[in-house]
C-alpha cells in the first residue's frame, strides 16, 4: 500500500498541523494548492506541493486537475481540509480512474450534510441541541418573502458552504440585516437558499470527536479566548475544556442521526441561554487543530487511519492536561481590528485598545502556538506574514 496521503487545499487553516500529524505517523504528505499560490505549508519539511486550477476560477478544470493528480500519485488516501476541497473530493471520488482512492472525509450524503447548513440545523433540532430561531428563503425560486425569526437585526448567510455559479466555486459570506427588505436583498446575492438567525453575542465553543461504527471516540472540546475579528470569526486563541455532559449527549444523537463517520467538529455559542446554541458542523479538519494535536488528539491521522481500516480505534489520551493555544497571525489580526475600531462594537466582545495590546503581547507559561515546531521556524514566520498581509489586502479591496 502506498504510504502517501494527499491533503488540500494547502492554504487551509489546518493544513500545517494536519501535515505534521500525518508525518508523525510515518506518512509521506503531498498537498494540492491553487495554481500560482505560495502557501506557508511549502516551508514544512518533507511536504511536496502540486498545483491545480483554483475552483474559484474554473470548477470543472479543478476537478479534472485533481483527478489527474490522484491517478498519477495513487495515494493511500486523500484528506480534504476545507469546504472547497470537500466539494472537490466528493465530485471526483466516483470518477474513473480514481474511484479506488479512499477519501478520508465526507462524500455522498455526508458531504451534502457537511456543506448544507439547513440540513445541519434540522438535524441539530432533532438531536436536542438548543438552536437559535431561524428561517430561510429559497433564492433559486425567488421566494424572498422574508419576515425573520424574532426581532432584527438578523445575520443572513448562504445555506450552502460553497456554491457553484457560472462554472466557478464560490464561498459567499453573510451579512447583518436590520429589516426584512435588507435580509431579502442580501439573500438575493446567493446562488442558493439563504438562512437568517438573530444576531447573538457570546463565547464560541467547539466539541470534537471521531465517529465510528460503535460510536464517538476521542471526545474533546475547547472555548474561544479571543477571535480574530471581535465581532465574530475564527479564534486567535482558544483553551481546551471538559466536554459537558449535555453537549456530549446531543452531539452523539446528531452524529447518529446524520450517519456520520470520521472526524467532526460541532461549533457552539454560549450566550444568555442556559444551554449552548448549535451553530454549525465542520465535517473536515478545523482551524484550531493545533490545540487538539498538542494534547495528543491526532485527528488528521485518525481520519486517514479510520478510513483505511474501519476497525481502527485510536489511543485516546488519558487525562491530557488542558492548555491554551494561540495563532500568532490571528492574534496580530485581532489587535489590528481593535486598533482600527468599529462603530458598532459590543463592549462585551470588543476589548479596549490597551487591553488588546496586553492580551496579545503577554506570554504565559505553558501556552502553545499554532503552526510552530522546533526546527522549522520558517513555517510560522511565513504563515504569520501571509495571514496579516491577507487581512490588510481585504481591507484595501473595494
Amino acid at each position: 500500500m502506498a504510504m502517501t496521503v494527499l491533503i488540500g487545499f494547502a492554504d487551509a487553516l489546518a493544513a500545517i498541523e494536519a501535515s505534521w500529524a500525518l508525518r508523525d505517523q510515518g506518512w509521506d504528505v503531498v498537498a494540492f494548492a491553487r495554481r500560482g499560490s505560495r502557501p506557508a505549508l511549502s516551508r514544512c519539511r518533507g511536504v511536496r506541493i502540486v498545483e491545480i486550477t483554483a475552483p474559484e476560477e474554473d470548477s470543472a478544470a479543478a476537478c479534472a486537475d485533481l483527478a489527474t493528480v490522484l491517478a498519477s500519485l495513487r495515494p493511500a488516501a486523500v484528506l480534504p481540509l476545507c469546504d472547497q476541497s470537500v466539494w472537490l473530493c466528493d465530485r471526483v471520488s466516483a470518477v474513473e480512474p480514481v474511484e479506488s482512492v479512499p477519501v478520508a472525509g465526507p462524500t455522498g450524503e455526508r458531504a451534502r450534510t457537511a456543506l448544507d447548513k439547513l440540513r445541519q440545523l434540522e438535524l441539530a433540532e432533532e438531536a436536542g441541541f438548543a438552536v437559535p430561531p431561524w428561517t430561510h428563503a429559497d433564492v433559486a425560486e425567488h421566494d424572498l418573502g422574508f419576515r425573520g425569526p424574532g426581532n432584527p437585526p438578523w445575520f443572513v448567510k448562504p445555506a450552502l458552504a460553497v456554491e457553484e455559479r457560472d462554472g466557478r466555486l464560490l464561498r459567499p459570506s453573510g451579512k447583518v440585516a436590520g429589516d426584512a427588505d435588507a435580509a431579502s436583498a442580501i439573500g438575493s446575492d446567493f446562488a442558493g437558499p439563504a438562512v437568517a438567525q438573530p444576531v447573538l453575542t457570546g463565547v464560541g465553543e467547539g466539541v470534537f470527536g471521531l465517529a465510528t461504527e460503535e460510536g464517538v471516540v476521542g471526545w474533546c472540546a475547547h472555548r474561544r479566548v479571543r477571535m480574530m475579528n471581535p465581532r465574530g470569526s475564527g479564534s486567535s486563541a482558544c483553551r481546551s475544556i471538559p466536554v459537558a455532559a449535555d453537549v456530549r449527549e446531543a452531539a452523539e444523537r446528531f452524529v447518529r442521526l446524520a450517519g456520520w463517520r470520521g472526524i467532526f467538529m460541532i461549533e457552539l455559542l454560549r450566550s444568555d441561554s442556559p444551554r449552548p446554541y448549535f451553530m454549525e458542523l465542520n465535517g473536515r479538519c478545523w482551524g484550531s487543530m493545533a490545540l487538539s494535536c498538542r494534547r495528543g488528539y491526532a485527528f488528521p491521522a485518525w481520519a486517514v487511519q479510520s478510513r483505511l481500516d474501519p476497525a481502527f480505534r485510536p489511543a485516546v489520551p488519558v487525562d491530557a492536561p488542558h492548555l491554551t493555544c494561540r495563532y500568532l497571525g490571528g492574534e496580530l489580526i485581532h489587535l489590528a481590528f481593535v486598533m482600527r475600531g468599529a462603530r458598532d462594537k459590543d463592549p462585551r466582545l470588543w476589548p479596549s485598545r490597551s487591553r488588546a495590546v496586553r492580551d496579545v503581547f503577554k506570554l504565559r507559561r505553558g501556552e502553545a502556538w499554532y503552526n510552530c515546531r522546533r526546527g522549522e521556524p520558517a513555517v510560522i514566520a511565513v504563515d504569520t506574514w501571509q495571514a496579516v498581509r491577507g487581512q490588510l489586502l481585504r481591507w484595501r479591496s473595494p
